[in-house]
């Protein structure tokens, strides 16, 4: 295990029915391969050193005898190696077969796990010549290979690091799978040796099948079926094969196949044991079924051997608040129907004639701007009830100006301009404040004077001011307390900033007129700024915002790796090195000294500002990872960030 990850394979061989000698060649070949890629665990098919589909073969005692001699030859080949073998066989006992998967490690059988349920329905007769694992007792042992096996539907193999089990084909169509009393007795990665048959729209029921377990167990779940070589007299198996985590995908076998193959994935057990931890209903399942704790055999093998030098072959997405593909545009529909539905309640329940929100011609007030049109729009209001206010101070250009006002004219809301320079400028005066110092009191006066003007206007208009705020400002504490980190309904606080873009670019591209969509992506490429600082001499923006608090996708990623999983710093910076490396044309390069700087500047900042977000308003919660003090997140103000800085620092030595 490296950083919480293990490196898990499953192997497709190509079988030949009955002929274990040449069936445990293919298998100790694919061994070799997945020792030499530094994999800790590797599972092959269901009776894959005899071939699932030998038929009344199975009943013959030669094939039985060579599957246990074969059994015992991998065995021997094992002896210097570190990874785990899962394979299945027949296995006589006490005068019955039963379908089974051993686990052999280090020259050692550490276990034997028969098949619960068997099939007995439509092309298949299982039953015909086994017996179900389930009428064992529970400390039942056999004598195999020269050893004294623990053999049984309730074993556990803890391995280091982590605890994994095992299920058999049918038994995670059962309607209470085994992999889920496994998961809940602490099984992080299930295995499933499969032989399941190839038809016509079987495999996304597959597919689903194996997800929702996956995500049900809150776990790892490695499915392989058998493949190329099982005959197909009357059925056909396509190789089929799955490594799932928590629900994702994250890395399938070629189906049809006439090779063999080996998929090889790490699986992140701290993010399972994080999902564990703060999932309520997995702590209870675990609790009632204490009484069944006793039932289950905890089987210890050896941690595999540490690598010289750990890859990590699975994806890493830098923007994790981002969809790829078609499901960028159903997730910008989605989070946009979220935001209008919860302030289309909101004005509903309040019974105002109005909502009064701060234009800015930036991301953030036009996103909180489109929200109220669709929100209006649903309700069958008149859009002049939309009062957007647009407030140039010191550091406006005229670039944001226009955007800000042509925004609203196009979309038929009511326009008012309040010019706040005169208002500041006699603020300061009576401060005694020099206004060419331009300071944080010269930047948050600023702020506070355009929320001001925003509340009593709402106050004078019978209506309530619409937050403009989103969720990464608030994680960085980027924003004015009692100024634009106050609202009365805060629309954008559950939205990171990587993912506003986006949602801007959707509603220019699917719901805008050509004019509107021109001005809408004109604000997409606008620098990020507050526009507190006056601009340059060019009249261009002199203050961005990501020059000084540093980029967002970096902080996103941040965000989303600390929040979501509870990753350390050590961790999230792997994350981040793997994840900006280049490969990702949407995101910057980064190199490992920047992600460190930024990494501790999260860190400092998402501690010492929590105090903004302990007071924020209400706004809808849209992704899994949210900061409102009344749902997701409750942390002290006065919380210590030494640990987390402290780690930080030692980043890169």
């Amino acid at each position: 295990m490296y950083q919480g990850f293990v490196k898990a394979a499953i192997a497709i061989p190509e079988v030949r029915l009955g002929d274990c000698r040449r069936n445990v060649n293919a298998i100790e070949n694919l061994v070799a391969k997945a020792e030499g890629q530094g994999v800790e665990v590797v599972c092959f098919p269901e009776m894959s050193i005899t071939g699932y589909t030998v038929g009344d073969l199975v009943q013959q005692q030669l094939l039985l005898d060579n599957a246990e001699q074969s059994l015992l030859r991998l065995m021997e080949v094992s002896r210097n190696l570190s990874v785990a073998i899962i394979v299945g066989l027949p296995l006589s006992h006490e005068g019955v077969i039963y379908n089974c998967a051993a686990v052999v490690q280090r020259g050692r059988l550490c276990g034997i796990v028969p098949k619960s349920y068997l099939s007995g329905h439509k092309e298949f007769y299982e039953k015909r010549w086994f017996v179900s694992g389930r009428d064992l007792p529970l400390d039942t042992v056999v004598r195999i290979c020269g050893q004294t096996v623990p053999m049984g539907v309730n074993l556990l193999f803890e391995m280091g690091h982590f605890t994994f089990g095992i299920e058999i084909c049918e038994d995670l169509w059962a309607p209470v799978p085994p992999s889920t009393a496994l998961s809940v007795q602490g099984a992080e990665i299930v295995f499933n040796l499969s032989a399941t048959d190839e038809l016509a729209g079987k495999h996304n029921y597959r597919h689903q099948l194996v997800q929702s377990q996956s995500a049900r167990s809150i776990c790892a779940y490695l499915f392989v079926g058998a493949g190329f070589g099982e005959s197909s007299q009357d059925i056909l198996f396509s190789g089929e094969g799955f490594i799932c985590e928590n629900g994702h995908m994250i890395a399938q076998a070629k189906r049809f196949c006439l090779q063999e193959q080996l998929i090889v994935s790490e699986v992140d057990v701290n993010q399972l044991r994080c999902e564990r931890r703060v999932n309520t209903s997995f702590s209870f399942a675990r609790r009632h079924s204490l009484a069944e704790q006793g039932r289950f055999r905890r089987i210890e093998l050896e941690a595999a051997d540490e690598p010289e030098r750990f890859t990590l072959t699975r994806h890493i997405d830098p923007l994790p608040f981002v969809p790829e593909g078609e499901l960028l545009g159903e997730r910008c529909e989605e989070v946009l129907n979220i935001q209008s539905t919860a302030l289309a309640r909101r004005i509903a329940h309040t019974q105002v004639k109005t909502v009064v929100v701060g234009i800015s011609g930036g991301l953030d007030s036009t996103l909180a701007l489109l929200c109220c049109v669709r929100a209006f729009d649903a309700l069958h209001r008149d859009r002049k009830g939309i009062v957007g206010i647009t407030m140039p101070g010191f550091g406006t250009t005229d670039r944001t100006y226009t955007n800000a006002v042509n925004l609203m004219k196009t979309l038929g809301v009511t326009l008012r301009e309040i010019d706040i320079k005169d208002a500041c400028l006699q603020h300061f005066k009576d401060l005694g404040h020099n206004p060419a110092q331009h300071d944080v009191t010269y930047e948050n006066a600023q702020a506070r004077e355009r929320t001001q003007i925003l509340m009593d206007a709402a106050n004078q208009m019978n209506g309530f001011v619409v937050g403009t705020g989103d969720l990464s400002e608030l994680a960085l504490g980027w924003c004015t307390y009692g100024g634009d980190q106050m609202s009365m309904y805060g629309v954008n606080g559950g939205v990171p900033k990587t993912l506003i873009r986006y949602l801007v670019r959707w509603y220019a591209d699917h719901e805008a007129d050509e004019y509107t969509s021109k001005i809408l992506l004109d604000i997409v490429d606008t620098p990020i700024s507050p526009e507190l600082i006056p601009a340059d001499e060019a009249g261009e923006i002199a203050q961005k915002t990501e020059d000084l608090v540093g980029p967002y996708e970096l902080h996103d990623f941040f965000l989303y790796q600390m929040v979501r999983f509870g990753y350390s710093p050590k961790k999230i910076y792997y994350l981040a090195t793997c994840a900006f490396d280049g490969h990702d044309p949407r995101v910057a390069r980064y190199t490992g000294e920047q992600i460190r700087h930024w990494l501790t500047v999260f860190c400092r900042r998402f501690f010492s500002q929590q105090f903004k977000r302990s007071s924020m308003p209400d706004g809808p919660k849209v992704g899994k990872v949210n900061l409102s003090p009344r749902g997701d997140w409750r942390m002290p103000s006065d919380a210590s960030s030494a640990a987390w800085i402290d780690e930080c620092e030692e980043l890169g030595d």
